[in-house]
């Protein structure tokens, strides 16, 4: 189980990232807790090495100059911002194959069960099982209240 203090970063993660992520979900058609929930997991609520270094909250493999910068070898892709790894990892599931029949239906269920498929994650049904408790755990799939009347 998570410590208390994972699970107050998470929470202060959750709090820091949901608006991000609700953007990107109207912009992509992609569920914000499956975004959120995603780099929960593979970030460990912001607080993982790539996170750190890379500025990468979703384990996505690319280009980075961490040799160059700091000496340190990694296969994971360097970003400017948080802003732009999520951006990235909804360009990335937007050109996949399930894209077109998930987008716009906001069950998260659906879309973990397919990204897992797609081979996104080395443990799949490991993955899968931790992103979708992670969302039941911090009932990330509840609509965020809105201020319309």
């Amino acid at each position: 189980s998570v410590s208390v203090a994972g699970q107050a970063a998470t929470k202060t993660f959750i709090a820091k990232y949901r608006p991000l992520a609700d953007s990107l979900s109207a912009e992509y058609g992609i569920p914000a807790a499956v975004i959120l929930a995603v780099a929960i997991v593979e970030s460990g609520a912001g607080t993982s090495r790539n996170c750190r270094l890379l500025n990468n909250y979703f384990g996505i493999v690319g280009k980075n100059n961490l040799l160059k910068t700091k000496g340190i070898k990694s296969r994971y892709k360097q970003y400017p911002d948080a802003t732009a790894s999520f951006t990235d990892f909804c360009r990335l599931l937007s050109r996949k194959k399930y894209y077109a029949r998930l987008k716009g239906n906001m069950n998260h269920t659906l879309w973990v069960d397919a990204i897992s498929k797609s081979g996104y994650s080395e443990v799949p049904a490991v993955w899968k099982q931790r992103v979708n408790d992670t969302i039941r755990k911090h009932k990330l799939s509840a609509t965020p209240k809105t201020n319309s009347p």
